[in-house]
């Protein structure tokens, strides 16, 4: 997933709690499905990043070309820019794009 046009919050906002709890019908519940929903794109997020990089690798660097790598560090501070995983995991569940299922419903 691209996460370049996310419309999730860059900087810490107040929440309204009942909108958040009126998702599962209990805030518990949502912040635990915010929670793990974060965890997912931190990860993908991660991972993308990883693979950026590793064409930048190299085992004979030098202190010179680590310093003058301008495309690594652009790739960095775009990364460094984005909102964080547990906004865009708040934003994806306010917008209902985050689908729930309960595992103890689903084992009966």
């Amino acid at each position: 997933m691209s996460y370049k046009n996310v419309v999730a919050e860059k900087t810490t906002i107040t929440r309204d709690t009942v909108q958040i709890e009126e998702k599962t019908g209990n805030i518990y519940e949502s912040i635990v499905a915010v929670s793990k929903r974060s965890n997912q794109i931190s990860v993908e997020i991660k991972e993308e990043l990883t693979s950026k990089l590793q064409e930048f690798a190299s085992s004979t660097d030098n202190l010179e070309e680590i310093f003058e790598n301008r495309e690594q560090i652009e790739i960095s501070k775009h990364y460094e820019g984005l909102p964080k995983p547990t906004a865009i995991a708040t934003q994806e569940l306010l917008d209902d794009k985050i689908y729930l299922r309960d595992p103890e419903e689903a084992s009966e």
